[in-house]
């Protein structure tokens, strides 16, 4: 368990029981007294009001009116609930929209400035539109959940991606690219990227794409998507 989800599992404990002690959340979290002692002082720090019940039968207890949650959010946590929306209001399917937006308009406002930045600049690299009625369905996957931070990582800090291809044929490859873009044609969902090997654009399904990582100490520059006429960026799409 790394850092950030031990620390949000000891939140969602106290919010549950009430009260706990340290070796409790220890127990919990799998983790030492200490690594739960010093997760109680970063949560302090970034807002959240804990009280300690020194003596026999106290522990520690979360103030309910401490939910910071929202502070706590990564930019790959809110992109994938926009990105839920995006894929929902492309295929014609968005019940609530008005509320939905409002929801996220509100997480918006409560990250702080730097995450925004990330997150609109994140935003700026999705394209949407709809799939073609002819199109084979029957091999559709699952996309891996380490998708969107590698995502991050690569479109944010504009490094090359590399990663696992399953194509059409089920033939394996590995695949080194510069991320330029994120399709989404409901259901399925492309990376849009420059291939220098082959020095053209490529579209890969994610739901075929495993293991990706951004390679530390590679750059690339950003460029023009040739897309079809009915794409938008979602930022159309929303407005």
């Amino acid at each position: 368990m790394n850092i950030r989800n031990r620390q949000d599992a000891i939140v969602r404990s106290l919010r549950r029981n009430g009260t706990s002690t340290i070796e409790e959340l220890a127990e919990q979290v799998g983790a030492s007294r200490r690594t739960v002692l010093r997760d109680i002082s970063t949560l302090r720090d970034e807002g959240f009001v804990i009280h300690s019940d020194v003596g026999r039968g106290g522990g520690l207890q979360l103030d309910p009116q401490s939910m910071q949650t929202t502070a706590r959010l990564s930019v790959p946590e809110v992109f994938a609930l926009l990105l839920g929306v995006a894929a929902m209001r492309a295929a014609g399917n968005l019940p609530f929209s008005q509320l939905a937006d409002a929801g996220l308009a509100k997480i918006e406002k409560a990250l702080p400035a730097d995450k925004v930045r990330d997150l609109r600049d994140f935003l700026d690299c999705l394209h949407v539109g709809q799939l073609s009625p002819l199109q084979d369905l029957s091999d559709m996957g699952k996309m891996e959940p380490a998708l969107l931070p590698a995502f991050e990582d690569a479109f944010l800090g504009r490094m090359m991606l590399r990663f696992d291809y399953r194509d059409a044929k089920e033939r394996m490859s590995s695949r080194e690219v510069e991320p330029q873009a994120m399709l989404i044609l409901p259901p399925l969902w492309y990376l849009v990227a420059w291939d220098p090997a082959r020095r053209d654009f490529r579209h890969f399904r994610m739901d075929r794409i495993g293991a990706p990582r951004a390679l530390e100490g590679t750059s690339f520059r950003r460029r023009h998507v040739p897309f079809e006429d009915d794409v938008c960026p979602y930022s159309e799409l929303a407005g």
